[in-house]
């Protein structure tokens, strides 16, 4: 390490928060790699009697310095507290890993008992999981009430782990008659979808302590939604439950909306772009008459609820003396609606708790053209479930009825094939099934079949093509091999216009403003993901990168609830 280099992280370290049983570096910017780099650090730590809380915030640790550091952790028994958020800036995911055991282990030599850990805004995804696994399951979190994994990428199988060990570390630590008691879970931003959901609503359940569940823009749908309201049910300490940006629908709603009759604490509910719609919205509005009298804030902004919906909702306050902020915004009321609720808060000495309606999106023409979007959005749930459980019935049905001779007889014969899939119909209708049933040659059929000298049309592929992104490796290599077919062929075009590619793509991602009305794509997830990989290629235009660094980098509420891919994009196209 150059001298200079000393000199300007001895004037950081100069900073040092100290205080309360608490070290802080938070937001020095160290960037440290090496032993030799963490050697200030280290002292302070060593030096530091009665450590009680560590803050790392805002820094960046590498796997060697991860190392140095954790070691002088191991005579920290007094430690309860870790604020190691926004810890690996800039560091490859495989470093992350090896860098979290190392301070875990270092946490369970030392026999410390965490209060707090806060690992969020760190893209460690999935693998970065098995990193503090074994932490989660050991003595050192038996004690645990606060765990906060905000922004981590975890993805489903992240979930899954981490589910895995919140049980185990329950299990464990009833056994030595302290159970687990979890107060406070924050996972928000971590593309959980479904089967991640589902899993930590299992753990949940078990717990039975949580206070506070923080899991907004994780991609859960009502099956999720209603696996998580269930385990909700058995918390009855649960004083806030913000699930923000996630699908409700109308089951998801009802489910969550039975669960909080039967919870007297709750003082927060933030359910806003929940698309919990009118129905739902009653469910809920039927809770909250019934109960819920420590109501603080109830949010249910950008759900597609309509005019008596929404009054309804307003008149359901009438008793809760506590409430603060009741959200409303951006919903179908229309301005006549919006003055009734201001009357009706107003009859109630409550106008000062209606938030700003703003974004209202205006009365719609028909009452009845929701229950039509439900019981299609329903029929539509209804069918792929049916199709699963039908492949699943006719696997089962299949297996059963062979012999051990026919099971001799079919190791030599073609499995039966599922029904056949056209690229039209995968266009058409987007899935990562459809898209792994066109077989090996899809990435060669959809490039055939897309006429590469038209932009519109290759940025509308592209788009299908990135929607059914998924974390699995083998969706993962079919939408990266179909894309890279498709993408080198029109770029390799003479009459391919590159720069008009990347504007109409802008502004169908709803990063760039147009003219005319353009539909934007519901979830930027998959094409940030996508354009990840298509960076990298030789084939991707260098002259591109800077026009989309500079508008993935600009403020977008629709980038917000992606943040790791797009933290992964950002950090690729850096490094161009």
């Amino acid at each position: 390490m150059a001298s200079e280099d000393i000199t300007k992280l001895v004037e950081s370290l100069a900073k040092t928060k100290v205080g309360g049983g608490q070290l802080s570096f938070k937001g020095q910017s160290l960037k440290l790699n090496t032993a030799e780099d963490a050697e200030e650090v280290i002292k302070q730590i060593e030096e530091f009697d009665g450590l009680e809380a560590l803050r790392l915030e805002g820094n960046t640790v590498g796997v060697e310095a991860a190392k140095v550091i954790a070691k002088a952790l191991e005579k920290k028994s007094e430690l309860k507290r870790c604020h190691w958020s926004d810890m690996f800036t800039g560091r490859l995911r495989s470093e992350i890993p090896p860098a979290l055991i190392s301070l875990g282990d270092a946490l369970i030599t030392a026999g410390a008992q965490l209060v707090e850990l806060d690992l969020s805004d760190n893209a460690f995804g999935p693998d970065g999981v098995r990193g503090f696994e074994a932490l989660l399951k050991s003595p050192a979190c038996y004690t645990l009430q606060e765990l906060k994994l905000n922004n981590c990428g975890m993805g489903i199988g992240g979930g899954k782990i981490l589910a895995a060990a919140l049980k185990d570390c329950h299990r464990k630590s009833s056994a030595q008659g302290k159970p687990l008691a979890l107060k406070i879970f924050v996972a928000g931003r971590n593309r959980l979808e479904n089967d991640g959901a589902t899993a930590l609503a299992e753990a949940f359940g078990i717990i039975g302590t949580l206070e506070e569940v923080h899991m907004p823009q994780n991609g859960i749908n009502h099956p999720g939604i209603t696996a998580l309201a269930q385990a909700f049910a058995i918390n009855p300490l649960l004083k806030v439950i913000n699930l923000n940006d996630n699908t409700f629908t109308e089951k998801g709603a009802v489910a969550m909306a039975e669960t909080l009759k039967a919870l007297r604490q709750i003082e927060v509910i933030n359910f806003g772009d929940c698309l919990v719609r009118s129905k739902g919205a009653v469910a809920i509005a039927d809770a909250v008459k019934e109960g819920l009298h420590k109501l603080k804030e109830l949010n249910l902004s950008f759900c597609e609820i309509k005019r008596d919906a929404a009054l309804t909702v307003a008149e359901a306050v009438e008793d809760k003396t506590e409430l603060e902020k009741l959200d409303l915004n951006g919903n179908c009321l229309g301005e006549e609606v919006c003055e009734q609720l201001h009357e009706i808060l107003e009859g109630f000495n409550m106008a000062s708790v209606l938030g700003s309606l703003s974004d209202d999106e205006g009365e719609e023409e028909d009452e009845d053209e929701e229950e039509d979007e439900d019981e299609e959005e329903d029929e539509d749930e209804e069918e792929e479930e049916e199709e699963q459980k039908q492949l699943e019935e006719r696997g089962a049905e299949e297996q059963e009825s062979l012999t051990p001779k026919k099971i001799i007889d079919s190791q030599a014969s073609t499995p039966v094939p599922s029904p056949p899939v056209d690229v039209a119909t995968f266009l058409a209708f987007p899935s990562p099934e459809k898209l792994l049933r066109l077989g090996p040659k899809c990435s060669v059929l959809i490039a055939q079949q897309t006429d590469t000298s038209d932009v519109e049309k290759v940025v509308a592929t592209l788009l299908r093509i990135s929607s059914v992104f998924k974390d699995e490796a083998s969706v993962k290599t079919a939408v990266h091999e179909t894309t890279d077919a498709l993408m080198k062929k029109a770029f390799s075009s003479a009459t391919f216009n590159s720069d008009a590619f990347i504007t109409n793509l802008l502004v169908h991602m709803g990063l760039l403003k147009s003219e005319e009305k353009i539909k934007t794509v519901p979830s930027l997830y998959g094409i940030l993901m996508t354009l990840n990989h298509m960076v990298q290629q030789d084939y991707f235009p260098k002259s591109l990168a800077p026009v989309l660094s500079a508008f993935v980098t600009k403020p977008n509420r629709a980038l917000d609830s992606c943040s790791f891919a797009r933290h992964m994009l950002l950090q690729t196209l850096h490094q161009l």
